[in-house]
């Protein structure tokens, strides 16, 4: 594969207005993962607010990483483990507090599960907790109850002039010991100096070994723009401000339109071809799923045929010791469902339809059967295959026929 790294902004890329990953959008990120690409999540989040989002991409599955805080934190999606790390200096905190309360501004950190404000009921505040699923506590005296490093601090308040006004001063004021940027015309970050998401995303690639030419970064916001930059591929969204996309390689849909997934499966999955396809890396993106549960492996894939293998074993037989015949009809789906991925068109999706089979004789425990799927109808809008499951022996076990439907993605 070209691309190593798909790295991607949360709000306002990833997610559309609704907070929501499409279905269009979630199959193509799932579709590139197989094909060996790993994606990070980059954000102004903090990490709890991503680990729900992080799920449901399968991060964990995949070797994904989250990049939370605006930088100030790698954590590896498998694991949950911390791969770097940066935080304010506690010793700042009674100063940011003395700020916030002469400028009329509120004041929020996390931890953990948590938001710590002295402005709870502030709606600004509440819609943050919301966002992200955390539980405010309330402080008062905020400074002296936190005993802890925080990776950032937010400043809150709707009075815009006056944070753009800080913020200027803050530029200067605190330069290499603190770094400030409006996120929202609401919120100014605090974060520790020289942290961003380019930099910290730097530090991945260099754990990784993954060049920049080998990264596409996704984004819409100011934040992203040193991101985008640094990527070998920048993209920005279609609702992105002029600033954003001067700075960007290339311009996607905005994230109402798919963007992402029309983005994914121009540059990556458009680039994919059937010879290219690594079998050993699909075989180990697939073990957590029902084909790595039941042993199947591929062994062979083209534009026409697809193998693959499954051990009759405690996973796959009957009591008595011999194949059962739901297995086998898992491996002809799995079979045939790669090879109609492999053929249908980048925006399309493949969803199986119709499976019939013929139990023609058995196979016993601890053998190992052969699948050979064959493509006898390639329609616009349905697929068919002939998949034929053989003993270690060439014995003939099933004949199966697959149909698969090929849709648009939405």
């Amino acid at each position: 594969m070209k691309y190593k790294l798909l790295v991607l902004d949360v709000d306002g890329t990833l997610l559309n207005e609704a907070k929501e990953i499409s279905k269009r959008t979630l199959a193509a990120l799932l579709k590139v993962q197989h094909m060996g690409v790993r994606i990070v999540l980059a954000s102004g989040r903090p990490t709890y607010g991503l680990l729900s989002i992080a799920k449901t991409l399968e991060l964990g599955n995949f070797g994904g990483f989250i990049v939370s805080y605006n930088g100030c934190q790698i954590i590896n999606a498998q694991d949950g483990k911390i791969l770097f790390e940066r935080r304010i200096n506690p010793e700042m905190l009674p100063y940011l507090e003395k700020k916030a309360q002469k400028n009329g501004f509120d004041l929020v950190t996390y931890q953990d599960n948590t938001l710590i404000t002295n402005a709870p009921e502030n709606d600004f505040i509440r819609k943050e907790a919301k966002l992200n699923d955390l539980i405010i506590i309330d402080e008062e005296e905020f400074s002296t109850s936190i005993d802890f490093a925080p990776c950032k601090c937010v400043l809150v308040s709707d009075d815009e002039e006056a944070l753009i006004d800080l913020e200027n001063h803050w530029k200067k004021r605190l330069d290499g010991t603190l770094d400030a940027f409006r996120s929202e015309s609401y919120f100014l970050e605090v974060v520790p100096p020289g942290v961003d998401k380019a930099n910290t995303l730097g530090v991945l690639m260099e754990q990784l070994g993954v060049a920049r030419e080998e990264v596409i970064a996704i984004g819409d916001g100011v934040c992203d723009v040193t991101m985008l930059q640094l990527a070998g591929l920048g993209i920005a969204m279609g609702h992105s401000q002029d600033s954003v996309k001067v700075c960007a390689d290339y311009v996607t849909a905005s994230n109402e339109e798919d963007g992402v997934a029309q983005a994914v499966e121009k540059m990556i999955l458009a680039e994919v071809h059937a010879a290219e396809i690594p079998l050993d890396l699909l075989n180990e993106r697939a073990r957590h799923a029902l084909m790595g549960n039941l042993g199947i492996q591929y062994t062979y894939a083209s534009k026409e045929r697809i193998e693959a293998t499954m051990p009759v074993d405690y996973r796959t037989r009957q009591p008595f010791g011999i194949l059962h015949g739901g297995a086998t009809l898992a491996l002809a789906e799995t079979v045939a469902g790669l090879g109609s991925m492999i053929i249908c068109q980048p925006d399309e999706i493949v969803v199986g339809m119709q499976v019939s089979g013929n139990h023609i004789s058995s196979a016993h425990e601890g053998d190992t059967v052969r699948a050979v799927g064959t493509i006898v109808h390639k329609g616009h809008s349905s697929h068919v295959w002939n998949v034929d499951v053989f003993t270690s022996t060439n014995k003939l076990v099933s004949s199966v026929r697959v149909v698969n439907s090929v849709m648009k993605k939405r």
